[in-house]
């Protein structure tokens, strides 16, 4: 008899990743409740009772509805955020305050829920300061970084290591002539900084002098390690120059990957890794949300059924 407690899928309406592996899911008779978070309380509702037996109650859709006692998975991707365009300034920021407590805290707490990733792990991994320092315990390479807002510190550390990248700790979506953009990874040198360092906080990091780029993408068990090739500082700004090559992972790396996730409780995970022109696996970063299934379709890896028998508990 199949299991009829469905699998959540949180995320925008607009997600080609989340589309394959909900029909993957739909192949195997899996029940799947999807929804954006960010549509309550226009389209979505929920009614969620705190009882000595724990959390139980529904969530309505305009087309499904799930009993948030008996949730099997919740995949948790990329929803949009709460709005409530119709309030004044004042008033929109306590709903949206009560919204993300309320509903928010409730899908957060579902019983015997199994979450890719728990929206609360997600939030604490993307923490690039945070990340580094987990990725160093865990036994990985890391480049020396620096996070400063300080104009002199950033001079130093440049003359340091010389040759020395500026990131961004976290990449919202800037809209230039009304195209999506983001802020791009670049090399600085000191002559780059000015006192407008000091208005926030900047990521500098010391340059791997890289062969390739390595993506390690950890889907509970199992792990895929697709290496990428270009003459890109950041393989990210041009998907048309990459080259790509299922690969193992290094000595050392499964253990240090598995300590990582266990760190922040995740069960998926997207690492990136710089090769270093000696061969060596240096930690970039991990994204608890990230791409993966662009992977799938240019080296045939078994990625979106690796995720899908997650989502099932078959694993």
């Amino acid at each position: 008899m199949s299991d009829p407690r469905p699998v959540l899928v949180v995320t925008s309406l607009f997600d080609p990743t989340a589309d394959v592996v909900i029909s993957e899911l739909h192949d195997r008779d899996v029940p799947v409740v999807r929804f954006d978070s960010g549509d309550f309380p226009a389209s979505l509702s929920v009614e969620a009772e705190i009882t000595e037996h724990g959390l139980r109650g529904r969530l309505h859709t305009p087309s499904r509805t799930a009993d948030l006692a008996h949730v099997r998975a919740m995949y948790y991707r990329r929803p949009t955020g709460f709005a409530f365009p119709h309030l004044d300034e004042q008033d929109a920021r306590f709903a949206i305050t009560q919204a993300r407590y309320g509903l928010g805290g409730a899908l957060a707490s579902l019983p015997g829920c199994l979450y890719v990733n728990h929206p609360h792990r997600i939030g604490d991994a993307e923490f690039k300061p945070a990340g580094l320092t987990a990725a160093a315990d865990a036994g990985f390479l890391v480049p020396p970084t620096l996070i400063t807002s300080s104009p002199d510190a950033a001079r130093n550390f440049i003359r340091r290591y010389g040759s020395v990248i500026y990131k961004p700790l976290h990449n919202p979506v800037y809209r230039v002539g009304g195209v999506s953009s983001v802020v791009e990874v670049a090399e600085v040198s000191v002559n780059d900084i000015d006192d407008e360092v000091a208005g926030t906080a900047h990521l500098f990091q010391e340059r791997v002098p890289k062969a390739a780029d390595v993506r390690v993408t950890v889907i509970g068990g199992d792990v895929f390690c697709v290496r990428i090739d270009s003459d890109l500082l950041d393989w990210r700004t041009d998907y048309s120059r990459l080259t790509y090559t299922p690969v193992e992972a290094q000595p050392g790396i499964l253990a240090a990957l598995h300590h990582y996730m266990n760190r922040f409780r995740l069960v998926f995970g997207a690492f990136d890794f710089a090769v270093g022109e000696d061969g060596r696996w240096w930690f970039l970063e991990c994204n608890p949300s990230g791409q993966w299934y662009w992977l799938e379709t240019e080296t045939g890896l078994p990625m979106c059924a690796a995720l899908a028998d997650l989502l099932e508990r078959k694993t």
